[in-house]
């Protein structure tokens, strides 16, 4: 079982107000679980920053009626399969389409992944969301 430890933080009284407004409009229970998720945050960006192993998900917005689009995204994904674990077609409307691209490997592997996808001429939006495969934290 994992051990708690209590600690005592100071912060200025407005700093402090904001910091609980922010807290209740998230739902947080309590100041604890807040600064908990704050901290995890910071831990994966270290992730990230040192190229460790991560898991991510590109999303992609496009119009598939585009000349070729399709053919260029899934090439792209092929060159970087050893990266894609999963891909999900969704049809928006007779024009959209929204790609969701599960992947896990190295932070620079999965940026450049995306960067290569959203640059694609035709794709209207792309994020790419990376996260941790909760090893390290």
């Amino acid at each position: 079982m994992l051990k708690v430890f209590r600690f005592g933080i100071s912060l200025d009284k407005d700093l402090l107000d904001k910091f609980d407004r922010l807290i209740r409009e998230k739902n947080y229970t309590n100041r604890s679980e807040a600064f908990r998720d704050l901290i995890r945050e910071d831990l994966v960006k270290a992730e990230w920053k040192k190229n460790k192993e991560i898991v991510g998900a590109i999303t992609l917005i496009y119009d598939h009626h585009k000349r070729e689009l399709v053919n260029k995204l899934m090439d792209i994904q092929h060159d970087f399969g050893d990266i894609i674990i999963s891909s999900q077609h969704i049809h928006l409307d007779h024009n959209n389409c929204l790609e969701i691209i599960a992947v896990k490997g190295s932070s620079k592997e999965a940026q450049k992944l995306a960067d290569r996808l959203k640059s694609v001429k035709g794709v209207k939006h792309g994020t790419l969301s990376l996260s941790t495969t909760g090893r390290d934290i």
